[in-house]
């Protein structure tokens, strides 16, 4: 009698293990898949903004309590990358996609317009960058001003910054390097740098 109580309290403790362990798994799977998830939604949002802006709204909103708007859209890789850069560099902007640093100048003005994004969503595809490579920036009238990719660098931010008055207009794509590290916020960042074509 007492040999069947321990088999049936074995058997139900190895059930609620087993619950467990299935809950921790699906709880970490979403984690992962949160990121990502939320950077494309907000990709999804803030496309419907570009098209108001494209119509000659400005600074139109992604999502009522947004406090960034779409400034520009960055296409590459031939156009199978195509996003909307947001007013801003703050990481609550870069969580949504990638931003235009406000103290650089406007793409395609003279000097460097600096756009930052995160290394393992909006800005992955940096690493399939190469030299010569060209890059479209779309402003919100319209205009397309095209870029040709220079220099590649990874460069230590505690060593140096991004020169933003430069002869020429720039475009510097910047993100976290290695783009494969588990720690975020390290000190090296990859420098993509192209010039416009005139």
């Amino acid at each position: 009698m007492l040999g069947c109580d321990v088999h049936a309290y074995a058997r139900q403790a190895s059930r609620l293990i087993v619950a467990c362990l299935l809950c921790f798994g699906f709880w970490q799977m979403g984690q992962g898949s949160y990121i990502p998830a939320k950077a494309w939604l907000a990709q999804e949002l803030m496309q419907r903004a570009w098209t108001r802006t494209a119509e000659g709204e400005a600074r139109v909103s992604p999502w009522p309590w947004a406090d960034t708007w779409p400034l520009a859209r960055l296409t590459a890789k031939s156009g199978d990358v195509s996003l909307i850069v947001l007013a801003g560099g703050s990481g609550r902007t870069l969580a949504f996609g990638p931003g235009h640093l406000s103290a650089s100048t406007l793409p395609g003005e003279i000097g460097n317009a600096v756009i930052a994004g995160h290394r393992d969503t909006h800005f992955q595809f940096l690493k399939d960058v190469h030299v010569g490579e060209m890059l479209i920036m779309e402003s919100g009238d319209g205009v397309e001003h095209r870029f040709k990719v220079v220099t590649i660098d990874i460069v230590d931010s505690r060593k140096g910054s991004l020169l933003l008055d430069t002869p020429l207009a720039t475009l510097s794509l910047v993100t976290c390097y290695p783009f494969d590290s588990r720690e975020a916020g390290g000190p090296l960042r990859y420098v993509v740098t192209a010039t416009k074509v005139h």
